[in-house]
């Protein structure tokens, strides 16, 4: 039920403004046909020397910036300010409830609040904003907290990988919906995010949870993997997490969907897998695509059968090398393909290589605009005539492959 923004608003404004009880609240999205000057804001107290005060910390494109503030007079100047910003959605937590705002095209509000029960951490040397406090309840689910809300300690790593992760899928999404390239969700009409060779769905669930519960965005599900075993433990899950999902046991290449998705992940997706899922959202004419590939046998095993074209030779004399060459010309050649179906691709660090070898990601967005047809088709047709390779993405799309 949609109820008047400024009043809606004012609740916010008190929650936020009760220093002895706010958790964190978070701003993210945007008004319709409007622009905030941050993409992401998140409030909670800390403790100084000085005494308490609220710490906001704004995200823009490329960074974060922080400032604290004494409570009183300059917090609730803070407060006011942020909540005179255009942003489309509002997460404020509190010790006993959570309130989820959305902004409507018509400028009123919807809220949702429940109970909750949650402690304050006022701490100032906390480790940096997290999009997903390791307490969050789908960390537990996945087995990766402990029953006390704590990151089990061998499985640090992965949170980094899923804090990451998160941060390029938070501005892809921002980005691409600012641009016209993604459609706005709503709640009769949710955005379709398809995970294709999810496995046991970490990132899955990890990112429905984010969109829904920090961006506010209304999201359906769908995990796709060969096993059954997959498919029965993550509609376990979904269902103890109350999340509206499907999981399909399928290969990637046969799986039918009812809609088009509007976000495709392939996410260690092995070898041609990858390909197999890219190849799914160019038939699909998906608007985002973000991949994180796993190996690289196929185009690893075809420089191994072919002679080394000159004066190439030093970059698959030792295995290592040419493992890590393979690896380059996989991505590269998935990118131009890419390119060629009308989207526009970065490939992107999304992980420290102190936390794995594995930290590729091609993030792709329709467009609809091939790339310069004669010359980049020249490019890549050079490519793989000088190596000598047939990339199984380029037959998938309709190209020739030869693996002699």
């Amino acid at each position: 039920m949609t109820e008047p923004l400024s009043g809606a608003l004012a609740r916010m404004r008190a929650a936020i403004l009760g220093e002895q009880t706010l958790v964190r609240a978070v701003a993210s999205g945007r008004q319709k046909g409007t622009r905030p000057p941050w993409r992401r804001a998140e409030l909670r107290y800390v403790d100084l020397s000085a005494g308490r005060h609220l710490q906001v910390t704004t995200y823009d494109e490329a960074q974060a910036h922080t400032a604290n503030h004494a409570v009183g007079e300059a917090a609730a100047a803070a407060v006011d300010g942020l909540l005179g910003e255009s942003f489309g959605n509002w997460h404020v937590e509190t010790t006993t409830e959570t309130h989820q705002l959305r902004v409507t095209k018509k400028l009123d509000a919807i809220v949702h609040t429940r109970a909750q029960v949650a402690e304050q951490d006022a701490t100032h040397d906390r480790d940096k904003a997290r999009l997903l406090p390791e307490s969050d309840p789908v960390f537990r689910a996945l087995g990766l907290s402990d029953h006390e809300g704590r990151m089990k300690p061998s499985r640090q790593g992965k949170y980094r990988q899923v804090e990451e992760f998160l941060r390029i899928l938070d501005a892809s999404i921002s980005d691409a919906m600012d641009k016209g390239h993604l459609r706005r969700p709503t709640a009769d009409d949710p955005l379709r995010v398809v995970d294709l060779g999810c496995g046991n769905a970490y990132l899955t669930f990890v990112t429905e949870r984010f969109l829904s519960h920090e961006r506010g965005l209304p999201v359906h599900l769908t995990g796709v993997d060969q096993r059954e075993q997959s498919r029965d433990h993550n509609s376990v899950i979904a269902a103890e997490l109350g999340v509206d999902a499907t999981f399909v046991a399928a290969p990637i290449g046969e799986v039918t969907l009812d809609r088009r998705p509007d976000v495709v992940l392939a996410l260690h997706a092995c070898d041609t897998a990858t390909d197999d899922a890219l190849a799914r959202a160019v038939e699909w004419e998906t608007p985002l695509v973000l991949a994180a590939p796993c190996c690289h046998h196929d185009i690893a095993a075809q420089l191994r059968r072919t002679p080394t074209p000159a004066p190439y030779a030093a970059l698959t004399r030792h295995g290592i090398l040419r493992e890590r060459f393979a690896d380059t010309l996989t991505d590269g050649l998935r990118a131009s393909l890419l390119r060629l179906a009308g989207y526009r691709v970065d490939v992107m660090q999304f992980v420290g290589s102190q936390h794995t070898p594995r930290n590729t990601l091609l993030r792709a967005v329709r467009t609809g605009r091939p790339a310069d047809g004669g010359a980049a088709r020249e490019a890549y047709d050079e490519l793989v005539t000088t190596w000598g390779v047939s990339p199984r993405l380029g037959e998938l799309l309709g190209g020739p492959r030869s693996d002699g």
